[in-house]
């Protein structure tokens, strides 16, 4: 995952100023001076450290703190909230519109990845059950419809480009206007890749974003770019004013600190990462759960939603979780479940304690060590398989018996009791909370669509309160995650609508487009 260092940095840190019995103001500036070195040397701008610093001093302020307050978890939150902030501009993305033409084109410098992240993109709307294609206006790469003809053809998105328009605006203006009238709900449009120093590129830039008039311009930016990102951001904002960012290549990388920095530049959110080469290298961007992986957290939305995806068999661990229970069972359902996932590499950020556990260790070291997690819970008993793991911790002789059935040590199956704990604590949160959002929504019965919506929505900002334990997320951060990362419920999505997403309820893929692809000769 992006930035993997930066976050075990900053996460040693943190945990280190807890574990001080004498937690004092040396001890916290020391902490803050860490975290601060972490993120400048992952290339974020001074500027932004700088008030991360000065924002966490302010919030954590000693001498003005009352004795009973709990000073390991407000630096906790502290440092968590501050994060967030500074990947989180508070500005809404665009959303494509079922039944119009929503057209969208990219920028960036060359380079960047651009033609691989508008097919991933595409790709994604057209597993949503948007009508999906792409246009490619770079006429200045040599082979640059070739890559795209070869990636769209793989992905089986309907393309349109040509070999003898030399004018860019030309191409892109017959490509969105044929599209459109075959009714495409997504028209992703791929330009030629320039730098802020080349005028006559980013006229033609300008004079592409007139003649299609996109409902949404992207700006992509590769992790690697370190501290230029901010000046290049800067330009192209100033020239093609785009409303979101994509970061690439982050797999490779630990310099993104830049790319993060011109979020703040630029003002302009993040929708989407590239985790790698393949077309399913690619997540969406919610702040809280890019900073819940970054320090080792997990995502159990992301997680969720990847399982949906996958179509696997999951319904009774999720209607465990929503009803607050995840047993020593569903631990087990879930690692059979991850090594079909994909890259390890991937997955193990999504869940909680797990990147921890696999810190050093390659996609085969820790496969190995998810085997020997799953021959652990396959040495128990049905009793204690179904039970929320306490039964082994009362009587430590279980564990015993279960280390030398499965061999292995007894402190791997305390250190799985404890990956199940953590996930426990998150699921029994998640699920009280979903049974408090139900009832308030069946007590609002009747009224106001509207007023009942808002009602719900305070009630989510209510539910937050300082972090839960292992310095999880409060609940309201969890409960927005569940929503889309807006505030409440998005698109007026009542809590049943919800549960039923979460069940892995609703319709399959919808069908392809029909043909390979067509380019203009």
């Amino acid at each position: 995952m992006v930035l993997q260092d930066l976050g075990r940095r900053i996460n040693a840190a943190v945990t280190n100023l807890t574990r001080e019995q004498n937690l004092d103001e040396k001890a916290f500036d020391g902490m803050l001076k860490e975290i601060c070195a972490a993120l400048l040397e992952a290339d974020v701008n001074v500027r932004l450290v700088g008030q991360l610093r000065k924002s966490i001093k302010s919030t954590v302020n000693f001498k003005e703190l009352p004795p009973a307050v709990n000073k390991k978890r407000l630096i906790q939150k502290a440092v968590f909230d501050e994060l967030v902030k500074l990947v989180d501009p508070h500005a809404e993305p665009f959303r494509p519109k079922k039944g119009k033409s929503n057209v969208i084109m990219f920028v960036g410098l060359q380079g960047a990845g651009k033609t691989t992240t508008c097919t991933k993109l595409a790709r994604h709307y057209q597993s949503r059950g948007f009508k999906a294609c792409l246009v490619c206006a770079d006429t200045f790469r040599a082979g640059a419809f070739d890559q795209l003809k070869q990636n769209a053809t793989k992905a089986k998105i309907p393309y349109y480009g040509s070999l003898t328009e030399t004018d860019p605006a030309e191409v892109a203006r017959a490509g969105v206007d044929q599209f459109k009238k075959e009714r495409f709900e997504v028209i992703i449009v791929d330009t030629s890749g320039r730098h802020r120093q080349e005028s006559a590129l980013f006229q033609e830039m300008v004079d592409i974003q007139e003649a299609i008039k996109p409902d949404e311009t992207i700006m992509v930016l590769d992790a690697s770019i370190g501290q230029q990102a901010e000046s290049q951001a800067k330009a192209f904002k100033e020239a093609a004013d785009f409303g979101a960012i994509i970061i690439t290549k982050t797999d490779g990388h630990a310099h993104g600190g830049g790319a993060i920095s011109a979020v703040a530049a630029t003002h302009t959110p993040i929708v989407f990462i590239g985790t790698g080469e393949h077309m399913l290298d690619f997540e969406k961007f919610a702040p809280q759960q890019f900073v819940q992986k970054l320090l080792g957290m997990g995502d159990m939305a992301g997680l969720m939603e990847h399982v949906q995806s996958l179509n696997l068999n999951q319904k009774d661990t999720i209607k465990h979780i929503q009803e607050g229970i995840f047993t020593v069972r569903d631990l087990r359902d879930q690692l059979s479940n991850i090594m079909k996932m994909g890259p390890l590499s991937k997955m193990a950020g999504m869940i909680p304690g797990m990147s921890n556990m696999m810190q050093g260790m390659d996609d085969e070291e820790g496969g190995a060590k998810l085997k020997r997690m799953i021959y652990i819970c396959d040495s128990m008993t049905d009793k204690e398989l179904d039970s929320d793991g306490k039964i082994l911790i009362d009587q430590p002789t279980r564990m015993t018996r279960i280390a030398r059935g499965s061999g292995t040590s007894v402190r791997e199956v305390e250190d799985l009791l404890t990956q199940q704990r953590m996930m426990a604590g998150m699921a029994k949160k998640m699920g009280g909370n979903m049974k408090n959002m139900q009832r308030a929504q069946q007590a609002m019965g009747g009224g106001n669509k509207a007023q009942q919506l808002a009602a719900m929505q305070k009630r989510l900002q209510s539910m937050g309160g300082a972090g839960g334990a292992g310095g999880m997320p409060d609940m309201g951060s969890l409960m927005k995650m569940l929503g889309g990362g807006g505030g409440g419920m998005p698109g007026g999505m009542d809590m049943q609508a919800m549960m039923r997403q979460m069940g892995m309820g609703g319709g399959g893929m919808p069908g392809m487009p029909p043909g390979g692809g067509r380019g203009r000769r």
